[in-house]
C-alpha cells in the first residue's frame, strides 16, 4: 500500500520594514534627491513654492513687469478706481478714461468710467526708465499705456495718483529682500554661537544661554521699535534699510542659536566627531566639515520658517511709521496710507499690499512646512 505525501506550502517570508525598504529603494540615491521626493508629498508646499517663484521673479525684474516707476503720479487723480482692461477689433487692448466731479460741500472728489476717454493698451511698450538688476538702462514694460504719461491703473491710484500695482511691484524688491538678506545675517549669528556654546559648553555655555534668554524675555514689537526710533532721520532710504535689515537679524538669531546649540549637544559625543579629533582635526574643521553638515537639513528647515517672520517685523514697522519710509517703497510703506478709515472707505483697494503679505507668508510658511518633512527622507 503506497502513502502519498503531501506537501506542505512554504511559510509566508515576513512583511520588509518600511525603513529597510526606503533604505533599499532610496539608498543609492543623493540626499538632495531624497529630499526632494519627500518634498514633493507635501502638496500645500508644492503649491507654495509655485507661487512664490513667480513672486521672487517678478521682484527681481521689477522695473519691466511694473506699468511705471514707482513714484510717477498723476496728481489730479488721487484714489482713481482700478481700471478694467478691454479688448475689442477697432481698438485692441484698451482701457476708458475717467471723469471728476467734486461734491462742493464736502469738496470728495467722485471719479466715473467715461467712454469718450479711451487709451490704448499694448504688451512691451515704452515707458518710464529703470535699470536692469540695478546696472542695464531700459524702459520696456510689460504692460502699459501705448502713449507715455496716459493714466493706466489696473489696481487703482493711491492719495498722490500714483499706480499701485506698479507700487506693489517695486515695494515687493524690498520686502521679500529684506527677509531674505535677514534671515541670512541671523543665520550665521546662530549657526556661530549657537556652535560654539554647544560645542565647549561649560561656563560658555551657560553665559550664551543666558544673554540669549535675556533677549528672548524681552517683548518683541516694542524692542523693535525701541531700536528704529533710535535711528537718526538724516538716514537715507538705503541707509535705513540696512539698518532695520540689521535690527531683525539682531532679534532674529536666538531661535536658530538654540536649535544649534541642542544638536551640538548631540553630536560632540558621536563616534564620528571622536574619530575627527583623534585624526589631528582642528576645532573649527570638525565644527565646519563634520557636524554641522549632518544636520544641514534641519537648519534649512528653520531658516525658510524664519524668512516670513522678518517680512513680517519689516512691515509692521513700515505700518507703524517707524521702519522705511518715503521715498523707499515697501508693502509695509503701502499699507502705512490704508491707516486712514476714511480713505480705506473711499479706496478699498490701498489694502491690496496687505493681501499680498499675507499670500507670501502662507506659501512661506507652507514651503517651511515641506522642508522640516524633507529634512528626514527616511521616515
Amino acid at each position: 500500500m503506497v502513502q502519498t505525501i503531501q506537501e506542505q506550502p512554504a511559510p509566508p517570508e515576513p512583511a520588509e520594514p518600511e525603513v529597510v525598504k526606503s533604505l533599499r529603494d532610496h539608498g543609492a540615491l543623493p540626499q538632495w534627491r531624497l529630499m526632494w521626493r519627500q518634498f514633493r508629498k507635501h502638496r500645500l508646499a508644492l503649491i507654495g513654492l509655485f507661487v512664490l517663484l513667480p513672486i521672487y521673479f517678478i521682484a527681481v525684474f521689477s522695473g519691466f513687469f511694473a506699468p511705471a516707476a514707482s513714484d510717477s503720479a498723476h496728481t489730479s487723480l488721487p484714489y482713481a478706481p482700478p481700471q478694467r482692461v478691454h479688448i475689442s477689433s477697432d481698438h485692441g487692448m484698451f482701457v476708458y478714461g475717467y471723469s471728476s466731479t467734486r461734491n462742493q460741500e464736502t469738496f470728495e472728489q467722485t471719479f466715473t468710467v467715461d467712454k469718450n476717454k479711451i487709451v490704448d493698451v499694448g504688451l512691451f511698450v515704452r515707458g518710464d526708465e529703470y535699470k536692469v538688476l540695478g546696472l542695464i538702462p531700459s524702459d520696456i514694460h510689460l504692460i502699459g499705456p501705448t502713449v507715455k504719461g496716459e493714466p493706466f491703473f489696473l489696481l487703482g491710484a493711491d492719495q498722490s495718483g500714483r499706480d499701485l500695482l506698479s507700487r506693489l511691484i517695486h515695494g515687493a524688491k524690498v520686502s521679500l529682500s529684506i527677509g531674505l538678506v535677514g534671515v541670512a545675517a541671523s543665520f550665521v549669528l546662530g549657526i556661530l554661537i549657537g556652535g560654539i556654546s554647544g560645542y565647549f559648553g561649560g561656563w560658555v555655555d551657560n553665559a550664551i544661554q543666558r544673554v540669549i534668554e535675556f533677549i528672548m524675555s524681552i517683548p518683541t514689537l516694542p524692542l523693535w521699535m525701541a531700536l528704529s526710533a533710535a535711528l537718526p532721520d538724516s538716514w537715507g532710504p538705503l541707509t535705513r534699510y540696512f539698518a532695520i535689515t540689521v535690527i531683525l537679524s539682531l532679534i532674529g538669531w536666538t531661535g536658530l542659536a538654540r536649535d544649534v546649540r541642542g544638536r551640538f549637544l548631540s553630536l560632540r559625543e558621536e563616534d564620528f566627531v571622536m574619530a575627527a579629533r583623534l585624526d589631528g582635526v582642528s576645532q573649527r574643521g570638525i565644527i565646519v566639515g563634520h557636524m554641522v553638515p549632518s544636520f544641514a537639513s534641519h537648519i534649512i528647515a528653520s531658516v525658510s520658517m524664519a524668512v516670513p517672520r522678518m517680512i513680517l517685523g519689516e512691515t509692521s514697522l513700515s505700518f507703524l511709521g517707524l521702519g522705511l519710509q518715503a521715498p523707499a517703497v515697501s508693502w509695509g510703506v503701502l499699507l502705512e496710507g490704508a491707516q486712514n478709515i476714511r480713505a480705506v472707505a473711499t479706496a478699498p483697494w490701498l489694502l491690496t499690499p496687505g493681501l499680498a503679505v499675507v499670500v507670501v507668508v502662507l506659501a512661506m510658511n507652507f514651503v517651511g512646512d515641506g522642508l522640516r518633512d524633507a529634512a528626514d527622507p527616511y521616515k
